[in-house]
């Protein structure tokens, strides 16, 4: 038995607005240069996808990707400082946050772990 713990932000009204997932999308926008390419990669549409990325902005107060429009040569996105510094440390809350917790719930689930398995 272990604990599990899920970090997310969430506004005002408890909407969550970003956790592991928005985290995933952004480092594959990251990685490939396409809000396209990173949904895809994750099974969203491209349509959820910017709806993700446009509550995340609309909560943070900044842009969080740089969109260069397509064309022939179809178009490209690359994330803002802002959201590689954003990223970087919320990884780092949620290790941190993570590791307290599972620090702090060792004796509790060592109390109630079955005995004789």
């Amino acid at each position: 038995m272990k604990l599990q713990v899920k970090v997310s932000l969430a506004d005002d009204q408890d909407e969550e607005f970003c956790g592991p997932g928005l985290l995933q999308l952004l480092d594959g926008i990251r990685r490939t240069g396409s809000i396209q390419q990173a949904a895809k990669a994750m099974n969203l549409s491209y349509v959820k996808a910017l709806k993700i990325l446009n509550r995340l902005e609309e909560a943070m107060g900044e842009p969080v990707l740089i969109r260069h429009k397509g064309g022939a040569e179809r178009g490209s996105s690359t994330l803002t400082p802002f959201a590689r510094i954003f990223m970087r440390d919320f990884v780092a809350l949620r290790k941190t946050i993570q590791h307290d917790a599972r620090r702090a719930s060792r004796a509790f689930l060592k109390q109630y772990e079955r005995r004789g398995e």
